[in-house]
């Protein structure tokens, strides 16, 4: 007698069990936007939204680098519920960010670099406008990706021009029911989600070391194991288990495969003590309050640099 199949191998399985916590954001979000959508706006469950949209930016990072289902169908199912949400596709992470950010570490070749834009900064203004200098040197990264996807997996470029088609056609739907409704619950937080998820680059490595310095060299300037790792800036507040272990970034660096749930032993045994001290900070909002806001006016709270100061900035 022929055994029955397995049901449970037929389910969808999560690859590790601390990913519900990801599904809970994935399913958090549309609803909160659904039910104000129909009974009007509140401003507690808007700035909740608000929040869910960095969520989900840290999702699709995440996802990125390590999928979160054991099955292909799920991920790929994922992929396009995160481009409903997200207002863009998500295969943009692999030429923007797999393929240059982790490839080069905001070293040189990284386009788009802190330091690249009006030289090595760490200010409000700089934080602001690094989201839309970002997007310009990364627009042409995307088309020329996309252009090699093309013309050797066209079943690949297929899957992301689908990406593309499903979110423009999401946005004609709802702008078409309700373009006020559409505008205030549904793109205007994912605007704000983007805007995050570029500008958490400028976070985490302005003032940081992206440039390949001799060890002598690197020890003078705070690097005192000479291990390279200077090139990040850590948080270790609550950003990390409400936004899934994104502040320990020198972990994730080094580990880019690891779950984010392993990120934190990561950080305390392998890492903290090799880098900056400057670099381990504490909570995210009180070093955002403290270097933009006091160091606006008083000098003695802004970031020092820890590029070399003879180098060239370009």
């Amino acid at each position: 007698m022929a055994r029955p199949p397995d049901v449970r191998r037929r389910l969808p399985r999560l690859r590790h069990w601390r990913d519900w916590q990801s599904l809970a954001y994935l399913v958090a979000l549309p609803a909160l936007a659904a039910w104000q959508w129909v009974h009007g706006f509140n401003v507690l469950l808007y700035a909740l939204m608000l929040f869910l949209t960095l969520g989900i930016g840290v999702i699709h990072h995440n996802h990125v680098h390590l999928r979160m289902w054991r099955g292909r169908r799920m991920n790929r199912l994922t992929d396009f519920w995160i481009t409903l949400l997200q207002g863009h596709p998500t295969f943009v992470f692999w030429p923007a960010h797999v393929a240059n950010h982790h490839r080069y570490r905001h070293g040189p070749k990284d386009v788009a670099r802190t330091y690249r834009f009006g030289g090595d900064t760490n200010h409000l203004w700089g934080y602001l406008l690094h989201p839309f200098q970002a997007v310009w040197v990364l627009m042409p990264v995307f088309f020329d990706w996309l252009a090699r996807l093309r013309k050797h997996q066209p079943g690949a470029w297929r899957y992301c021009m689908a990406q593309y088609a499903l979110w423009l056609a999401s946005w004609a739907v709802l702008l078409a029911l309700d373009w006020r409704k559409a505008l205030l619950f549904v793109i205007v937080p994912q605007l704000h989600g983007l805007h995050w998820l570029l500008a958490t680059n400028y976070l985490q490595h302005a003032h940081a070391d992206g440039r390949k310095t001799p060890r002598k060299e690197k020890e003078a300037l705070g690097d005192t194991h000479g291990s390279g790792l200077n090139y990040a800036r850590n948080f270790e507040g609550l950003v990390n288990p409400l936004l899934f272990n994104i502040g320990l970034h020198t972990a994730h660096h080094e580990n880019p495969h690891a779950h984010w749930s392993e990120l934190t032993h990561l950080h305390h045994t392998r890492y903290r003590a090799r880098v900056a001290p400057v670099l381990n900070e504490g909570g995210l909002v009180p070093y955002m309050l403290r270097v933009f806001v006091l160091g606006a006016v008083w000098p003695r709270f802004r970031s020092r640099s820890l590029m070399p100061p003879d180098s060239s900035i370009h």
